[in-house]
């Protein structure tokens, strides 16, 4: 990896309004680097988070404690001309509702003392082909699933020596195995929930089953109530928060 042409490339990104090319990189600094230079650069290997981990190491290192958060986030860049392929793919878009194709990558966010480094990524890729019974169509899938692939992440973060407490995700990921995996390894959790995930208040009620649905907990806003979710062992913290989105509807 050239560190000069990895910066310039960066800064290109940033900075450009429109399309990003390497034809439009090598017009911006007035052809002194040609475009061709930039295709070989970003052809010449697959970076992973292995590349990115080396050049945010020092960075991290000089903000890091252990009170630090990492924060779990998928997002997808459509590309809906380009041909499809295992990177390339259809996605289910949970903020438009619908599927698009496109790159769909897993991030990792690293925060501490007022800063925010990515520490990690994956990109999903999905390889086996197979025939949609229903509706008979040809469709992808992924070998692991996302929540495989956060976990992996988080175990290589563990190995890489980053310091945290918390592990940060969105309703996507808040599964029970998520929970014991992230409590297996000494860190904690906060995760967003579903409105129809079962929770027990009392102890009472969770040895006799009775659950409510979180929806239904009647609870003020920024108020902490102790309970049990349904299958998972340890007490947790629930608190209901009520955020209004850019159209002014309202989410929770």
């Amino acid at each position: 990896m050239h560190k000069a042409d990895l910066d310039l490339y960066t800064d290109y990104l940033l900075s450009t309004f429109g399309a990003a090319t390497a034809t439009g990189l090598s017009a911006m600094v007035d052809g002194e680097v040609s475009h061709d230079r930039i295709t070989r650069f970003l052809s010449g290997q697959d970076f992973t988070s292995k590349d990115l981990w080396q050049q945010v190491k020092s960075m991290v290192r000089s903000v890091q404690n252990s009170e630090g958060v990492l924060i779990f986030d998928d997002t997808i860049q459509e590309k809906e001309w380009t041909a499809e392929n295992e990177l390339i793919c259809w996605h289910y878009d949970h903020v438009s509702g619908r599927n698009v194709r496109g790159i769909n990558l897993l991030n990792a966010l690293y925060h501490s003392n007022g800063a925010s480094i990515p520490v990690a990524f994956e990109l999903v890729k999905k390889p086996i082909q197979y025939c949609d019974i229903e509706s008979r169509q040809l469709k992808r899938k992924s070998a692991v699933t996302k929540n495989e692939l956060m976990r992996a992440m988080i175990d290589t973060c563990i190995r890489n020596e980053l310091k945290f407490r918390f592990v940060l995700m969105d309703g996507w990921f808040s599964a029970t195995e998520n929970f014991e995996f992230i409590a297996g390894k000494g860190r904690h959790f906060i995760a967003a929930l579903k409105d129809n995930r079962l929770i027990a208040v009392t102890g009472e009620d969770r040895n006799n089953k009775r659950f409510l649905r979180v929806e239904d907990l009647d609870i003020p806003e920024q108020t902490l109530v102790r309970g049990w979710l349904k299958g998972y062992a340890k007490e947790v913290l629930v608190v209901r928060q009520v955020f209004t989105n850019k159209d002014g509807s309202t989410g929770r």
